[in-house]
């Protein structure tokens, strides 16, 4: 079967697939000798075709298993020659997942990111919906590459990863592929400023893309002031903000501001959405990411390298990196419990008939009401599109105007 010629019919006409190899799955380092058998050709049977039983006198049985699962082993283990999953059931993408999760194959760099695109391509969240990667920043800059295939993330927490203000990840943060998906996102604890927050949402801001269904932001732990309020003026539909730990100071010239910029209010009592004890990581994926953390800490050493030179520099560069990530951002500690909350969240109407809010933020209400000034502003824009000719006031069509700092941002694009 080996050197036989393979056809495939393929939408009625017969052709010949030629230069197809078959994988042949390595032994993992803490697998036994019986492990390492030879997998040159996939269809001679192996122990995985077997379930072994023990009868009643206690006799070693072994049963085949069903041609189903020898298939699905069979394409788990050449999962990198799969062009597309669309439009197979999901009950068959959870079983062929299952059995590349126990082939190890999510382990293997030359083939897990395709092959994690092509399960996410064709199953959304069920592939993951949820990732927690709370203070486990390792594992987010080791796995990066992998970790940008999950496109269909509703929450994403990235909370003391130290991704500093011009991470690779902003990018995927703010691509179309998460814009319809994502509605959590926590990036508190990263040394992130206002000019981090200014580049994390420039593509929305400048090309209007990215973050459409963001709903919750945690900002909180990083050096953040007042000014960086502005950049958030382009999330249409964020209802809470987390701004605990930072610049900015609670008082009525902060409140106004959240009120007038984001039409949020600022929270008496803790919200619990922001505790993260719900923080976790759901989907097929869960205990991939788990393979992921752990083999990083078994990792073997590396071997030494014939050339001295070629050593010496893969020594450095990777001392390079590491030096740049541990010094990117502080660990935060356990003062957080104990600093004040700024917690911020859009008011309702029965919040409003209630009237059991602090009179400064009954103030704010009164003064400005952002649901009439964003219609004020989209009449002012229209108008200002509409007739050219009319010179235009100093508050219309502001947010149109480009800042030095935008326009070298778009520019780096």
């Amino acid at each position: 079967m080996d050197n036989s010629p393979i056809y495939v019919r393929e939408k009625g006409n017969l052709r010949r697939v030629g230069d197809i190899i078959l994988a042949q799955p390595k032994p993992l380092p803490s697998s036994s000798s019986s492990s390492s058998c030879r997998r040159t050709n996939p269809f001679v049977l192996r122990k995985e075709h077997f379930v072994f039983t023990y009868n009643e006198e206690g006799s070693l049985r072994y049963t085949t298993k069903s041609l189903f699962d020898i298939a699905l082993l069979f394409v788990a283990d050449n999962i990198h020659h799969v062009d597309s999953l669309v439009d197979f059931p999901e009950q068959i993408g959870d079983r062929l997942f299952v059995a590349a999760e126990e082939s190890h194959v999510f382990l293997n760099p030359d083939v897990s990111q395709k092959a994690l695109k092509l399960f996410s391509d064709a199953y959304g969240d069920l592939v993951l919906g949820s990732l927690c990667l709370r203070n486990r920043f390792p594992l987010l800059h080791e796995r990066i590459t992998e970790i940008k295939t999950f496109h269909s993330l509703k929450s994403l927490d990235l909370f003391g990863c130290r991704l500093g203000d011009d991470h690779e990840l902003f990018r995927h943060l703010t691509s179309t592929s998460l814009a319809s998906s994502l509605t959590q996102l926590f990036i508190g604890g990263n040394n992130l400023s206002d000019a981090g927050l200014q580049r994390l949402t420039a593509p929305v801001r400048i090309m209007h893309k990215g973050l459409d269904s963001l709903e919750l932001l945690d900002v909180s732990y990083n050096p953040v002031s007042e000014r960086a309020l502005r950049y958030l003026k382009c999330l249409p539909k964020l209802v809470k903000l987390d701004a605990s730990g930072t610049n900015m100071k609670l008082g009525t010239a902060l409140k106004t501001a959240v009120w007038n910029l984001l039409g949020l209010i600022h929270s008496e009592k803790p919200l619990n959405t922001f505790d993260h004890s719900g923080c976790k990581t759901e989907g097929w994926a869960e205990q991939v990411v788990n393979q992921w953390e752990t083999s990083g800490c078994q990792m073997p050493k590396q071997k030494k390298m014939e050339e001295s030179r070629a050593s010496a520099l893969r020594f450095f560069g990777r001392q390079k990196f590491v030096r740049e990530v541990l010094n990117a951002s502080p660990l935060i500690d356990g003062k957080e419990a104990n600093m004040e909350k700024l917690h911020f969240y859009k008011p309702t109407a029965s919040d409003r008939l209630r009237g059991d809010m602090d009179p400064s933020t009954t103030e704010c209400l009164q003064i400005k009401n952002p649901a009439s000034c964003i219609r004020k502003r989209t009449l002012e824009s229209s108008t200002c599109d509409a007739s050219p000719q009319s010179p235009p006031t100093k508050t219309k069509c502001s947010s149109l105007v480009f800042t030095a700092e935008d326009t070298d941002l778009l520019n780096s694009y």
